[in-house]
């Protein structure tokens, strides 16, 4: 719990059964999390029995892509709000208090780790990766200036909180079933007009394994065109919500 609120983590899994435990298990350390939702994205290995030997609570998707498992577990998860996570442990436990903390002024915390001080020895934000996580961040907020005046440095963490509340919101506008899914939620909370502030966050080497998206410079041009594309659709052929009216009794003086 925190300050009142049920709070449950998210982690997408594909065949993570060499990290799945250990990251259940760091992340069940952390007092403010009442549950662990792993999402079976058509695991070939033992990645759900070990999770749920571990402490998780394992859902299925069949349908494959990060942004999928993402959304499905996000949808089956029950706390008032959500954290979401990678299954490869290069994120720490010890983070998910300060977005909780961030979340009391926002609708919707997203992590960076594009901040070299926060980068361990080892991490996979290669020089090539990270800049160009800066420049598609950049380019978004630049889009999203106007009216919203973001901060972004970062398009493709993982790491974020956000109320069930905010998720509610943008739901109708998530579609990316693969890694665009992550600035797509971006660009849906902005359409939404909800609040969207960016911290940084521990980012580590992996326990095992490779990406899936970032371990090639060819899957790293894949991702960054997806996420190009995803961001001008929405900005330019999908309408934003509404400018809420404001209530005369708001103003100063009531006039």
């Amino acid at each position: 719990m925190f300050r009142t609120r049920s709070v449950s983590l998210v982690v997408p899994a594909y065949n993570e059964e060499a990290t799945i435990q250990k990251v259940v298990e760091e992340f069940r350390q952390e007092p403010h999390l009442d549950e662990i939702v792993v999402v079976d994205n058509n695991c070939k290995d033992r990645t759900a029995e070990l999770a749920a030997a571990a402490g998780a609570r394992v859902v299925a998707e069949s349908k494959a892509g990060y942004g999928a498992a993402l959304l499905a577990g996000m949808t089956a998860a029950t706390g008032d709000i959500l954290v979401l996570v990678e299954a490869d442990g290069s994120f720490r436990a010890r983070d998910v208090e300060k977005l909780l903390v961030y979340l009391d002024d926002a609708d919707m915390v997203m992590g960076t780790r594009t901040t070299r001080q926060m980068l361990e020895q080892g991490a996979n934000m290669r020089s090539f990766l990270r800049w160009g996580n800066v420049f598609m961040a950049k380019f978004l907020q630049l889009l999203w200036l106007r009216p919203h005046e973001p901060r972004f440095t970062d398009v493709g963490c993982t790491y974020r909180a956000l109320h069930r509340a905010t998720f509610a919101r943008i739901r109708h506008r998530l579609s990316q079933t693969g890694p665009a899914f992550s600035p797509e939620m971006m660009c849906a909370a902005l359409q939404e007009r909800c609040r969207v502030i960016e911290i940084p966050v521990t980012y580590s080497s992996r326990i095992g394994g490779e990406s899936k998206h970032s371990d090639t410079f060819g899957r790293q041009a894949r991702t960054a065109w997806k996420m190009f594309r995803t961001i001008c659709r929405k900005r330019f052929l999908e309408r934003s919500a509404p400018v809420p009216k404001r209530d005369p009794a708001d103003r100063v003086g009531g006039r």
